[in-house]
């Protein structure tokens, strides 16, 4: 059982105890049960309180079971609630801390609510592709008025308690309680107050009446909005929908088209993908060989190498987290410029009002500056984001393990270079991790932590924690050239180049991989970034890895000066202060002479076509990395595309993505490409996990 049940004189408490934030789970929902059925056949007991042990009172399903049959087991949630309502004793719901989806369902459906100030209230559903499936979009609308519900319904934002508790005539809390911490003894005395009403003396939201005094008007204004906002989710149109029926339908017959909805929806690509999602970001903390309760060190200051982009982004962060930070650079001006960067961004939020000067004043004041590594010597933590060059990373990691005190944690944001050879630049390769940040650092959630082959477990739970401090969502990457994402990412720019060669155009290809729903194609991503990048890479290919085939294009491309954005030419032209991307004919001639040096008669090629080669590209590189042991689970290959590189969310991330899609179906596709004489056959020979998983019926996950 994960309910504990205990009396107060003559008020039973029922108390959910399943941590982290009492999930509803089968044992749980029998606890309740049974607590119920305890109290009411108990005649000394005249009330009763529901609430929930530590830090939560309900956050809802139970993550463990969401999805399964036994979400399903009787009694659901469905079930609970019918009891509760049914109880021939009151209820009091004593809400505290966290009170969502389920959890709020729940204290729906209680005769009486009281609630601590600080209550995070709400039904988030949505953000899982779902509507509330067990009441919420019936009876939050007949406690809180029908918009004021409906807003909370679609956005699945938490509202605090006492906020709720302030708007005129809302039903939801019978009370709100004097502090958190006299909760319980005002919720026993609240249900001693109400002890020895029965039967319709009983209040239940469910008779409670739910109306808009415009109905028609009001809910197709909220229907256009939604439908402009939620393009690719089907959820948030749902819910409008459900709480419509809400205010036309009596509200057993709104409960069963809430229902039918819930569980379409439940089905849906979109759905699977969020839930995937979901499940993803909280598993990808998880190290398989580091326990969670693995001692972390202390990290109470910050040194940052390098004063440009990345490194006065990287500090951006520590600084809005409440982490002193001592930016290094070797020349004043340069530290100048990177200070002056930082100012500039803070002063953009703060004249948007997203940020408040006495916050800007704290986090500048938290900043301090130096030219010399001597400095440093009393940082738990240093960062290096210089230049990425494995001379550059030497003579910096040899300073470090000069002047870093002992337990410090030294890092490198590389993005490409080995950790392992960096490591060993120092006399403690124990205390050396890679944190990859993406650009702008300040922005991007994603933080790839690299482990190299002599990382301590501890430096790597402590830079987890940080990462969790910092906002970030932190995956965990073996030891090989480019890591998760951009080994990954090469294999994809590989594609769009072959595409190129064979008749596509850039803007072609762009705009089916951005109409399957990637923020940006590979050619603008390629602008955006700086060209010159990866022209670099290949140059470095050329002597490590002769055998890697590539389309001659992206060469040709630099070798005119044209390297993206901030040369005003890339793939495309682009005017100054904009970042429009305008088809350029040069390119376009540029492509049609490489196509005639290289005898290639053009063809027409199907968006369908750029889509499969682009994203399967990343599905059989992520299947090698997988065999290789660099992420541990394709759930982590999914976040890093997910919020690394613009994966489109509602598909789920590319394994996920081909999983959906089955395995089978992806196979044949790569061996259809493998007989493309322009293209290489090599790699689009199934990995052997795909041929596998194939085999075995399977799929990723």
């Amino acid at each position: 059982m994960t309910a504990e049940y205990k009396v107060i004189g003559d008020v039973a408490v029922i108390t959910l105890t399943n941590p982290p934030v009492n999930g509803l789970g089968f044992a749980t929902r029998i606890g309740i049960t049974d607590g119920l059925a305890k109290a009411n056949s108990d005649q000394a007991i005249k009330s009763i309180v529901l609430t929930g042990a530590g830090k939560a009172f309900s956050g809802g399903a139970d993550i463990k079971e969401f999805g399964t049959p036994k979400a399903l087991q009787e009694p659901n949630l469905l079930s609970v609630i019918l009891s509760l309502e049914a109880s021939a004793k009151p209820i009091v719901a004593a809400m505290h801390s966290v009170c969502m989806g389920g959890g709020l369902e729940l204290a729906l459906g209680c005769h009486y609510r009281i609630a601590a100030p600080g209550t995070s209230v709400a039904l988030p559903e949505v953000k899982l592709g779902l509507i509330p499936g067990a009441g919420g979009t019936q009876r939050l609308p007949r406690v809180l008025g029908v918009e004021t519900a409906l807003n909370m319904i679609v956005s699945g934002e938490a509202v605090k308690s006492e906020v709720l508790a302030s708007l005129p005539g809302q039903k939801l809390f019978d009370k709100l309680a004097s502090s958190p911490e006299s909760l319980m003894d005002e919720a026993v005395e609240f249900a001693r107050s109400v002890a020895g009403k029965t039967g319709d003396a009983l209040p239940l939201v469910r008779n409670l009446p739910c109306k808009h005094p415009q109905s028609d008007a009001y809910f197709q204004f909220a229907k256009n909005m939604v439908a402009g906002m939620s393009k690719n989710y089907p959820a948030p149109l749902k819910c409008v929908e459900a709480v419509q029926a809400a205010t036309t339908m009596k509200f057993d017959a709104g409960m069963v088209e809430e229902r039918r909805v819930f569980t379409a929806l439940m089905f849906t690509p979109e759905s699977l993908a969020l839930r995937h999602l979901f499940v993803a970001e909280r598993a990808a903390s998880k190290i398989p060989d580091v326990a969670d309760d693995t001692p972390q060190r202390t990290i109470k200051s910050v040194g940052v190498i390098g004063a440009g982009t990345m490194g006065g982004g990287i500090s951006m962060n520590f600084l809005n987290a409440g982490v002193p930070v001592k930016i290094l650079e070797m020349k004043q001006d340069a530290l100048d410029r990177g200070i002056a960067t930082i100012k500039k961004n803070y002063e953009s939020q703060v004249k948007k009002g997203k940020l408040k000067q006495d916050k800007y004043d704290q986090r500048m004041a938290m900043l301090t500056t130096t030219l010399s590594y001597d400095d440093l010597k009393d940082c738990d933590l240093i960062i290096e984001a210089v230049f990425e060059e494995l001379g550059v990373k030497e003579a910096v990691f040899k300073e470090l393990d000069r002047v870093a005190k002992p337990g410090a944690i030294l890092a490198s944001n590389t993005s490409t270079l080995d950790v392992d050879k960096i490591a060993a630049f120092t006399k403690r390769p124990q205390d050396v991790v890679g944190m990859h940040f993406f650009s702008p650092a300040n922005v991007m959630k994603l933080l790839e932590v690299v482990r190299g082959k002599a990382t301590a477990k501890d430096v790597l739970a402590t830079v987890m924690g940080v990462a969790k401090k910092i906002k970030k969502t932190a995956v965990v990457s073996g030891v090989c050239d480019g890591f998760i994402g951009n080994r990954m990412i090469e294999q994809y720019s590989r594609q769009a180049g072959f595409l190129i060669d064979e008749g596509a155009t850039p803007q072609q290809v762009d705009k089916a991989v951005e109409k399957f729903g990637f923020a940006m194609g590979p050619f603008r991503m390629g602008d955006l970034a700086g060209n010159d990048i990866g022209w670099a890479i290949r140059k470095r290919r050329a002597t490590e890895r002769a055998d890697m085939k590539y389309s001659r294009t992206a060469d040709k491309l630099c070798e005119l000066g044209r390297f993206g954005q901030k040369t005003g030419a890339g793939w495309y032209d682009y005017q100054a202060g904009k970042r429009d991307a305008i088809p350029s004919k040069i390119v376009l001639d540029m492509i049609d002479q490489h196509r005639k040096d290289e005898g290639i008669t053009p063809r027409k090629i199907s968006d369908e076509e750029i889509v499969q080669r682009l994203v399967y590209s990343l599905v059989n590189e992520g299947a090698h990395i997988l065999e290789d042991g660099i992420a541990s689970k394709s759930g982590d290959i999914d976040m890093v595309y997910l919020t690394g590189y613009g994966f489109p969310i509602f598909r789920g991330g590319p394994m996920h993505y081909a999983s959906q899609v089955g395995l089978f179906n992806v196979s044949e596709s790569m061996k259809r490409f493998a007989k493309n004489p322009r293209d290489d056959a090599n790699f689009w020979q199934p990995a052997p996990l795909i041929q596998k998983l194939v085999a075995e019926g399977k799929s990723f996950s």
